[in-house]
């Protein structure tokens, strides 16, 4: 029971980090811009933040669920946080990367980045409410650490193929720091434009 727990947990969690968003992006403007390492500490120290994440929405995903406005607060720190990351990085994309960059810089950055993951959060409200009620796992304190550490494994392996594929991609097609920058400051904006929409939707046309 405690296997199929960890498997779900990895998994889903590796489904969850496929689409589009500010993580898998920073993990590939860094794997370009900084390179493959750099890139792998700032996925390890996301990962062990994202099992201490997990842990906490899975443990009250109940509670969670009943909060009706969870879901307009989440669209507004979208709005906000996509805005943020595309102006940053629309400003750097003519820096040159720098020949060395600090070891501790990438982990505190992937830690910041797992602390600050809303996306994650309807997510796991859906998910968690569907394996709780139908019985895949239960709320023991055991079952949600294995589950936990299997998503902290499952965001591991989906960052690191998304880091494979930078690196892949860079090397076939020799893309410059510029244009990556460029690329991914766009579809931050993109995405911070759909959560703006979405709410106009929800709140004003609906």
């Amino acid at each position: 029971m405690l296997f199929l727990t960890l498997f779900l947990g990895v998994i889903l969690n590796m489904v969850g980090y496929i689409p589009p968003g500010n993580i898998n992006l920073t993990v590939v403007q860094i794997t370009i811009t900084r390179g493959i390492r750099q890139a792998l500490y700032f996925i390890g120290a996301f990962s062990a933040i994202e099992i201490l994440f997990t842990f906490g929405v899975m443990r009250f995903v109940q509670w969670l669920s009943s909060e009706i406005k969870l879901g307009d607060i989440i669209d507004v720190i979208m709005v906000l946080m996509f805005g943020i990351l595309g102006f940053i990085t629309w400003r750097s994309r003519k820096e040159m990367p720098k020949a060395d960059y600090s070891k501790k810089d990438s982990i505190r950055y992937g830690m910041l980045l797992g602390v600050i993951n809303p996306m994650q959060i309807p997510y796991w409200l859906f998910v968690g409410t569907y394996l709780i009620s139908h019985e895949w796992i239960d709320i023991g304190y055991l079952s949600l650490t294995i589950f936990s550490i299997g998503s902290g494994i499952g965001a591991a392996v989906a960052l690191y193929g998304f880091a494979r594929f930078a690196q892949y991609i860079q090397e076939k097609f020799a893309l410059s720091s510029y244009l990556v920058n460029k690329g991914i400051a766009l579809l931050f904006f993109a995405l911070s434009g759909y959560h703006i929409c979405k709410i106009v939707y929800v709140h004003v046309i609906k």
